[in-house]
């Protein structure tokens, strides 16, 4: 398992980006923009881990945008951590084996979300390129939120 990310939700994209890139000195590493799911995301490297993010190899900030204005509040703003897992489909079965819920199945053979016990989301993410779709995976309902 490897650290990839940390998200948090914006109200303001640009404001944000000033306090981390100008004034804390971070680079945008890279940005996507999803008219359909109607947001951005923008991964910022910290100084020091600038040429290591570059190769994939330091973690990184994802800010998020909702480009439909929402306010967040008690905490609603800071999104999940990320982990890259070298078999997608192992690990849950590992995590649902040991009484987690899945909150997010791997249907698409490359992304789960799980919960901590204090309702931290955890990203789950397939290592390299994503595995065939297969069940129990591909047909598994989400399970509350994530």
């Amino acid at each position: 398992m490897r650290y990839l990310h940390s998200m948090i939700r914006v109200g303001n994209l640009e404001a944000t980006l000033d306090f981390f890139c100008a004034k804390l000195g971070f680079s945008e590493m890279h940005r996507m923009e999803n008219d359909k799911g109607r947001f951005t995301l923008v991964f910022l490297a910290a100084p020091g881990d600038r040429e290591r993010a570059a190769r994939e190899e330091a973690p990184v900030v994802e800010l998020t945008y909702n480009w439909d204005l929402e306010a967040y509040a008690g905490g609603r703003n800071f999104g999940h951590l990320a982990y890259a897992v070298d078999d997608i489909y192992a690990t849950c079965a590992k995590l649902m084996a040991a009484g987690v819920a899945i909150n997010r199945p791997p249907r698409d053979g490359r992304m789960a979300f799980v919960r901590t016990p204090d309702g931290i989301s955890i990203e789950l993410l397939q290592e390299g390129a994503a595995l065939a779709p297969k069940d129990p995976w591909a047909s598994m309902p989400n399970t509350g939120s994530w």
